[in-house]
């Protein structure tokens, strides 16, 4: 594999949400601390500013996101701007914000949450599937990870703070089935598991938080290999390209402001193929 190229130089506080839009064949991600969604065009960087904390979506069409923010699940027209609230997130709770998200294979969008200051288990995953959210998990702290098996089969999802990665079955229609049990185990290297995706042949790709690398792990939880990004707090990873064979990575330049690469996205070609992302079913 070649070394990792700069895709975006804008610098991110925090960049997270790496996701390609594969109607449009475009690559988006978000700065959450600075409340921006951020895509390139034509070679240029376009963002979109928000009021409050936005970290991740899905698509429902071309020009049509599901957006997740520190107040909701909103419908989002990118041609527009606008938005319109399909529902509130933890509106009882203003010390929380969004966090990682992605849509399954069978339409429904799943969502962390975390307090914006990491307070210890303040944080949950929640599960909207056709207009009805379900919190699914809560006790968490950075709830991180959220992806699937290519056949749907299956949920993996970390609370980055406990170093351990999670996989939890799934029915039909993608709602849990039984406990979550320990996929991979990353205490004894302390690692830190940021966010991640699952290859069109089931390889779990984590972006590794402090390690400044995206590493890969097989269906039995074995390390397989890692490419690294040259700068520590890597943040989420995306196939996306032609034939979904480019990971494109986000990172972070909090507390990191004299480094010059970090908050950067970047572009790494492989010979792997991705997963497609999947729609969002809104009924």
């Amino acid at each position: 594999m070649t070394r990792a190229q700069v895709f975006s130089s804008h610098r991110c506080r925090l960049g997270e949400g790496a996701f390609w839009h594969p109607d449009r064949e475009e690559f988006f991600w978000f700065d959450i601390l600075d409340r921006r969604l951020i895509t390139c065009q034509g070679g240029h960087d376009v963002s979109w500013q928000f009021d409050d904390y936005v970290s991740a979506f899905g698509h429902i069409d071309a020009d049509t996101l599901l957006l997740a923010s520190a107040t909701g699940l909103w419908r989002f027209e990118l041609a527009t701007g606008q938005r319109s609230l399909l529902v509130q997130l933890e509106p009882d709770q203003p010390e929380t914000r969004s966090n990682d998200g992605r849509a399954d294979p069978q339409g429904g969008f799943w969502i962390s949450t975390m307090a914006i200051d990491a307070t210890q288990g303040a944080g949950a995953i929640y599960r909207f599937y056709k207009g009805t959210l379900r919190k699914l998990f809560n006790g968490l702290t950075i709830p991180n990870a959220i992806c699937f098996t290519p056949d749907g089969k299956n949920a993996c999802f970390t609370d980055t703070v406990t170093q351990k990665v999670m996989r939890v079955a799934l029915d039909a229609d993608g709602w849990p089935t039984g406990q979550p049990e320990l996929y991979i185990d990353m205490t004894s290297e302390d690692l830190n598991p940021d966010g991640a995706v699952i290859d069109a042949d089931g390889r779990f790709w984590n972006a590794q938080w402090g390690a400044g690398r995206v590493a890969c792990y097989g269906l039995d939880g074995s390390f397989l290999q890692a490419i690294d990004v040259p700068t520590p707090q890597s943040t989420c990873p995306a196939f996306g390209g032609a034939g979904l064979s480019q990971l494109l990575i986000t990172t972070a330049a909090e507390g990191r402001e004299s480094d010059a690469n970090a908050g950067q996205s970047y572009l790494v070609q492989t010979q792997i193929k991705g997963q497609k992302e999947h729609k969002v079913l809104l009924s």
